[in-house]
């Protein structure tokens, strides 16, 4: 059952043209690495569920994957739409999210969730999954981790003025933050898919006080949408801090993007 207190489809509305922009791609490397992984070849099909503005669907496009991209935000799907044509790719677009899966989806050689899972019932979603992923499939996780490095002292700065204006009330980063939280590895490991594998790079880039201003609305806890009337001091407000831990305001970032590859055991024997 789909628990419409939190099923929010719409929640990254505002967030779509700050996160195509300034949300960190997926390397292409990383594409290559897990494609190798997994022994896909041209033709396989993907899933990409909640694929926001299609940072996942077109590198595997790219490669050569028949890609169904889905997310439950038009706008999203819109965007994505824009940025297949610009890199001549085709995408089967699918207005749907992780509640909407259903059995004669597929079947997908892998399914791929990039930054989106801990906004889904995730035990529903992989018992669904696992209905519509073929025999020797997986479901890939993707998402980044920012090291505690001297170059990522900004995201700290980010976390606290978000923090300030609200962001750790969410009930998903409460739910997050508290004691008892099931990881994602904790859920995958106790459900079919749980074989578990990490590939990963790392990558350093420069980013601005522009950058690191749109990174922020491009979350939905410190969208525009939802700060209100208080977006405008929010990014005051960040804007400050950031010139006071650089007057240059010039920064770099150092991140780890991650895929978590979940398989069935008997897949793997």
């Amino acid at each position: 059952m789909v628990d419409l207190r939190s099923y929010e489809p719409r929640r990254f509305r505002s967030a779509v043209p700050f996160y195509e922009r300034y949300r960190l791609g997926y390397p292409e490397r990383l594409i290559r690495h897990v494609a190798a992984f997994m022994g896909l070849a041209p033709g396989d099909t993907v899933l990409d569920l909640g694929c926001g503005p299609a940072l996942l669907a077109i590198p595997f496009a790219t490669a050569g994957m028949r890609v169904t991209a889905a997310d439950p935000e038009p706008d999203m799907l819109d965007a994505a739409a824009a940025a297949a044509r610009g890199a001549g790719v085709t995408l089967e677009l699918c207005c749907r999210g992780s509640y909407e899966l259903a059995p004669e989806m597929g079947p997908y050689r892998l399914v791929t969730i990039g930054r989106a899972f801990h906004w889904m019932d995730r035990a529903a979603t992989l018992r669904m999954l696992d209905r519509i992923v073929m025999p020797g499939g997986a479901v890939a996780l993707f998402h980044d981790r920012h090291p505690d490095t001297v170059e990522n002292r900004w995201t700290k700065v980010l976390r606290e003025i978000g923090d300030r204006y609200g962001r750790s009330a969410e009930p998903h980063v409460a739910e997050v933050r508290a004691d008892g939280y099931r990881t994602h590895e904790s859920l995958l490991l106790a459900s079919a898919f749980s074989v578990l594998d990490g590939v990963s790079v790392t990558i350093q880039k420069p980013i601005s006080v522009d950058g690191i201003v749109g990174r922020a609305f491009s979350m939905s806890t410190c969208s525009r949408e939802k700060l209100a009337e208080r977006a405008n001091a929010f990014e005051s407000d960040l804007r400050a801090a950031l010139t006071a831990l650089s007057a240059g305001g010039e920064f770099s970032e150092i991140a780890e993007i991650v895929a978590l590859l979940a398989r069935r055991p008997r897949d793997c024997t």
